[in-house]
């Protein structure tokens, strides 16, 4: 792969990264959110059941009409709470996939990550390649990287 298409490949993963955060923060954000609803959810719940526990021990019902509309009070309490216990159930349940929901976006960023990763060491070495002259390369500025030569060895035909 030549060098323009590796730095056009690594322009398009960083796009996708981009997109893949994007992603990433939306899915966040409906998990917050979830989470939230299910907070106030078992807040209700806890309210809900303070308030039917109370109703249930009281005893100063004047008559068979108080006693009759305490009953009715506290069975619509119950409802209530019983209510609030299914729609629990369907946050937690909502909270839990909004989660995965992140974890999965979490690992579709960091793969894309890695592969940019990957692209910008082969970009590199690709680079580094092209550049690299045929011979010996020698720092002008340290006389210590300068090449030592080496005598020619006794080849085949003896020289």
């Amino acid at each position: 792969m030549t060098i323009k298409a590796r730095n056009q490949r690594l322009v398009r993963l960083r796009r996708l990264e981009k997109l893949r955060e994007i992603g990433h923060r939306q899915a966040m954000l409906a998990a917050g959110q979830a989470e939230s609803t299910l907070a106030q959810l078992q807040h209700l719940a806890e309210r809900t059941g303070t308030l039917a526990d109370s109703y249930a021990a009281r005893t100063d019902a004047d008559d068979g009409a108080a006693l009759a509309h305490l009953g009715a009070f506290r069975a619509g309490l119950e409802r209530i709470a019983r209510s609030t216990a299914g729609e629990i159930d369907t946050a937690r349940r909502i909270a839990d996939a909004r989660a995965a929901e992140v974890a999965a976006a979490e690992r579709r960023r960091a793969a894309v990550a890695d592969r940019i990763a990957a692209e910008a060491q082969a970009l590199a070495r690709v680079r580094a390649q092209a550049g690299t002259p045929l011979g010996a390369a020698r720092n002008r500025e340290d006389p210590a990287s300068e090449t030592i030569p080496m005598p020619h060895s006794r080849d085949w035909h003896g020289s």
